[in-house]
């Protein structure tokens, strides 16, 4: 007898359910979701397992939402694994290093936390197929690293787990800028040193403002660009494949 996979739970469903919803156009970039309320009554479940999903879907940047209010479409698809998928390629991880280890000054600076302090920092490299297109070079406060420390971080998004496992990302605030390839990131990228790569510093934050995680992540620009709209009630960037991608 062949085995029978186990059902997904609800709020994974739901959340996937959501992410087709504004794939295909239902919910468009500034629409608002259904209220939680109506989620829980479509999908017959509970209004905490609506909010669960909600985190997810607030885990991988395709929403946005403050407490009490409608869910609001930012830009879909933003995680890169949910990004990967949607392109048909298969998501991996390559870990060079997850460790505790203690906060330096930058450290302190971005997760409020004082210098010494312990800290959890993961290098890790993203794949499409076999190919190396980013660095991830992420610093979590304690109690969360201890949590990432749990996950498969060769196959699992972050994130998404993270949402799994209670932590609620409520904020995230993205600088891009240039930056041209050093020693390890060309070794890490099979590049060239000098090599023209866009770089993302990223730093999260849960709902009552606490930080959570900062990261200094490096893409080949061949590989992924970022296209930002700005709106009167918000502002989001959107990953896409290509230089001219749209």
């Amino acid at each position: 007898m062949s085995a029978v996979a186990a059902p997904s739970p609800h709020h994974r469903r739901i959340a996937e359910a959501l992410r087709r919803a504004i794939r295909s156009g239902v919910y468009p970039r500034g629409a608002l979701l259904p209220s939680e309320r109506e989620l829980a009554e479509d999908f017959e479940v509970s209004r905490g397992t609506v909010r669960h999903a909600l985190s997810t879907l607030r885990a991988e940047g395709v929403i946005a939402s403050r407490r009490g209010a409608r869910g609001v479409v930012l830009a879909e698809l933003l995680s890169f694994s949910a990004w990967a998928r949607s392109l048909g390629e298969e998501p991996s991880g390559r870990v060079v290093e997850l460790a505790r280890r203690y906060a330096d000054a930058a450290d302190a600076r971005r997760l409020d936390v004082d210098e010494g302090d312990p800290v959890f920092a993961l290098l890790r490299v993203r794949m499409l197929g076999d190919a190396p297109v980013m660095i991830e070079r992420t610093t979590f406060v304690e109690s969360v690293g201890r949590l990432v420390a749990t996950i498969d971080l060769e196959s699992d998004s972050i994130y998404a787990r993270l949402a799994d496992l209670g932590v609620v990302f409520a904020q995230a605030r993205h600088t891009v800028s240039a930056i041209a390839a050093d020693t390890l990131d060309a070794q890490l990228l099979a590049v060239d040193p000098g090599t023209p790569l866009l770089r993302q510093i990223r730093r999260t934050t849960s709902p009552d403002g606490r930080a959570i995680e900062w990261s200094d992540d490096r893409y080949l620009g061949d590989a992924v660009s970022f296209v930002l709209e700005n709106s009167s009630g918000s502002r989001n960037a959107a990953r896409v494949i290509g230089a001219d991608g749209d």
